[in-house]
């Protein structure tokens, strides 16, 4: 599973937006439905250290993805992760609701003196306002409870890569965005006369 182009053809790469990740991957395992391509595992975090990801998550680029049961205790056997901020909703291009993420940083040794590290996680769930028709079957009423179950991580480490990090506000920042951040002075900037 280590490999970014497991089931893949060549070429293709695995980049899913928030929107793609709740609506064409996590729906769709919480509905019992196949997902295609079929490359991301289920994978019991918990137990597991970020670094220890490679070859059990799905790598796509410098970022492992897995679906995992949701659950409060999100403890390793080096560290934990814990919540930064708030929960930001996943809007689909229509305006509906779709999802959850929520952004979980790892913290090396035991809560609440842990030593921060660069590690993120961002942790995808389905919106409680899932629609529901009144002729709804028995394999979609079983879905739709065995939906607020699972939850589909994203993993990566900050400052490795091309991926952004996590401002103030929980907003996520390109590279670009990171280096006019870091000039706190104007005068330091030299133009060409």
């Amino acid at each position: 599973m280590g490999d970014g182009n497991v089931n893949l053809p060549p070429g293709f790469r695995f980049f899913p937006t928030d929107e793609e990740l709740v609506v064409h991957f996590l729906r769709r395992k919480a509905m019992l439905l196949p997902c295609h391509p079929d490359v991301i595992p289920d994978l019991d975090l918990y137990p597991y250290d970020p670094w220890d990801l490679d070859g059990k998550a799905f790598a796509g680029g410098n970022q492992w993805y897995f679906f995992s049961r949701r659950t409060v205790n999100r403890v390793s056997a080096n560290g934990y992760w814990m919540p930064l901020g708030i929960d930001e909703p996943i809007v689909r291009g229509d305006g509906k609701k779709v999802g959850m993420k929520k952004y979980l940083g790892f913290y090396l040794g035991e809560a609440p003196m842990g030593v921060v590290t660069n590690w993120i996680m961002h942790e995808f769930r389905l919106s409680d306002s899932g629609s529901t028709s009144s002729k709804t079957s028995k394999r979609r009423a079983a879905s739709k409870a065995d939906a607020n179950k699972w939850v589909l991580c994203r993993v990566f480490e900050r400052n490795g890569g091309s991926q952004g990090s996590i401002g103030e506000e929980g907003i996520e920042l390109s590279c670009l965005d990171e280096v006019f951040l870091a000039l706190d002075d104007f005068d330091e900037i030299s133009l060409p006369n």
